[in-house]
């Protein structure tokens, strides 16, 4: 069976500095139309820190959408054909004052398909040192530093809840536990 939607016609509601909104009218696979909305995004990096005491940085800020402060991994929007790595070490050094020696690509996820184009690259960034923070006018931004170990049980008791950052933190601890970097 064909599960491909064809699009008929598409028009463009919002075009934002951010994201933009768009309405596709499409032909479904029995025949019928109807219309998806799709957010469009850049896409974005975020980044996994980890210092050489398996310490991850993360930042602590508030997010208006959910109306709550919670911690997350640095991340950030890709510039116009902005490269997903050099995004990384932007951001990394931007919202919280490190460099890497070494960044490992993990993964690229959908953040959600059923109505965002949206593709985060994930990155496990190792080596750290110190460079110089600077967060945008409008961010403001808590660094800090839970061991591996802890920001796991985090995850697990639910007081780290954002989704990129869950992912991100497994799959680097996962990398980790491979390369025997950590127990």
């Amino acid at each position: 069976m064909d599960f491909y939607e064809k699009t008929i016609d598409s028009t463009l509601i919002y075009d934002g500095s951010f994201i933009s909104l768009k309405v596709d009218k499409v032909l479904l696979p029995n025949g019928n139309i109807s219309q998806r909305a799709i957010v469009l995004h850049s896409g974005a990096a975020v980044v996994v820190p980890v210092d050489d005491e398996n310490n991850v940085i993360f930042v602590k800020q508030f997010r208006k959408p959910i109306e709550k402060v919670i911690i997350e991994l640095p991340a950030g929007k890709l510039d116009k054909d902005e490269n997903p790595l050099e995004c990384a070490k932007r951001e990394l050094e931007e919202e919280t004052g490190y460099k890497a020696r070494e960044l490992i690509k993990l993964t690229e996820i959908y953040t959600t398909p059923g109505f965002s184009n949206e593709v985060i690259h994930v990155y496990l960034a190792t080596g750290l040192y110190k460079g110089e923070a600077h967060t945008d006018a409008d961010e403001f931004v808590e660094v800090l530093k839970i061991k591996m170990a802890d920001a796991i049980l985090m995850v697990k008791k639910g007081e780290i809840r954002d989704a990129k950052t869950i992912i991100g933190l497994l799959l680097a601890n996962m990398y980790l536990q491979e390369q025997g970097l950590i127990k």
